[in-house]
């Protein structure tokens, strides 16, 4: 199982290329990049220039404030840049933060992310060939395209698509037009891949003849070097679990394991705008339900009984503390499967 960590949103951009280098001196073959504080193409950038073979993904830019033309320019520059080892992961958002936070109209997210995939592949096939472009889709529509606006073409393929899903329409588009799925940390849960994600993708591979597209999970975990200190991860990821699930559309899993009256609860605080209440509503059995718990020498042993039949790729949090340990008790074990007991 291949490794990849998330940067940190936080991140300071004059912090960006020691953690990219540093991601790649550990062995890991993926950098995440958040778009949470920062514009996820910017810190793309930043880490392919310090790295040499680190594959660089956004996870996830947010596709409808942006064109795809310009969300296409940007990703052909960083392909180039990189030697092809960016990989351009597209995502929706909800609805609150692309109407609020970015004042971009809100309809047929599935709909139109599909017609965005679309565009952007033949966005792609008029750059390297010259031919200009035509798209008429029920979301967008480019027909212009003059040859001193047209990149030159790259050596080797376009970047790769992945998308960010959640829901089944979603996770069906995925299959349908993406190169892989990335899924989302609430709803990462063993049950909800075998029972929602899994079938939904390869519906959507059927639906245009393809193959079923691989599968980055995105868990969160509760873990730490030593046992002592799994308490204070446990609290961190219950403050964080406890804010992503008041949103209605995070909260699948929690339907799915017979936890729905926890959404209720938490959905209700979050509309009383009760923030600091919020972790009262999701008690440490809970939480353990949801995410795996162990500490570094344990993990890899948990997250392949939880995830290995699931998925071929798993990014994890930046770790704290000593990562060259993390390196070798994590990641190493993970992407060589020598992994065995765990709890």
């Amino acid at each position: 199982m291949d490794v990849a960590l998330t940067l940190p949103p936080q991140t300071e951009l004059a912090e960006v290329a020691d953690r990219a280098a540093l991601a790649e001196r550990l062995g890991v073959r993926v950098l995440h990049v958040p778009e949470m504080t920062h514009d996820s193409l910017m810190v793309a950038a930043l880490a392919i220039n310090a790295t040499t073979d680190l594959v660089v993904r956004t996870s996830m830019t947010l596709a409808f404030p942006r064109s795809p033309m310009i969300t296409a320019y940007a990703a052909w520059d960083l392909a180039r840049f990189s030697g092809h080892r960016f990989e351009l992961g597209l995502a929706s958002q909800v609805r609150g933060n692309i109407e609020g936070r970015f004042s971009v109209p809100w309809a047929d997210p599935v709909g139109r992310l599909d017609d965005y995939l679309v565009a952007i592949r033949k966005i792609f096939t008029a750059f390297a060939l010259g031919t200009g472009i035509d798209h008429h889709g029920p979301h967008y529509t480019f027909t212009r395209l003059q040859p001193a606006f047209t990149p030159q073409p790259l050596l080797g393929d376009p970047p790769k698509l992945c998308v960010g899903g959640v829901g089944p329409k979603m996770v069906t588009l995925a299959g349908r037009r993406a190169d892989r799925l990335v899924t989302h940390a609430t709803n990462s849960h063993p049950r909800y891949l075998a029972e929602v994600i899994a079938p939904a993708l390869a519906a959507g591979a059927g639906e245009s003849g393809r193959p079923v597209p691989p599968v980055t999970v995105v868990p969160m975990c509760i873990t730490a070097a030593e046992a002592d200190e799994l308490p204070e991860a446990r609290r961190r990821i219950r403050e964080q679990l406890a804010f992503l699930l008041t949103t209605p559309n995070y909260q699948h899993t929690l339907r799915i394991l017979g936890l729905a009256e926890v959404g209720q609860r938490l959905g209700a605080a979050a509309r009383a705008r009760n923030w600091t209440g919020l972790v009262d509503e999701l008690d440490d059995d809970t939480v353990r339900a949801l995410v795996p718990e162990a500490t570094w020498t344990d993990l890899p042993a948990v997250l392949h009984r939880w995830y290995g039949q699931w998925a071929d790729q798993i990014s994890l949090p930046w770790p704290t503390g000593d990562l060259d340990r993390f390196a070798a008790e994590v990641v190493v074990p993970l992407q060589t499967e020598t992994v065995g007991g765990g709890n």
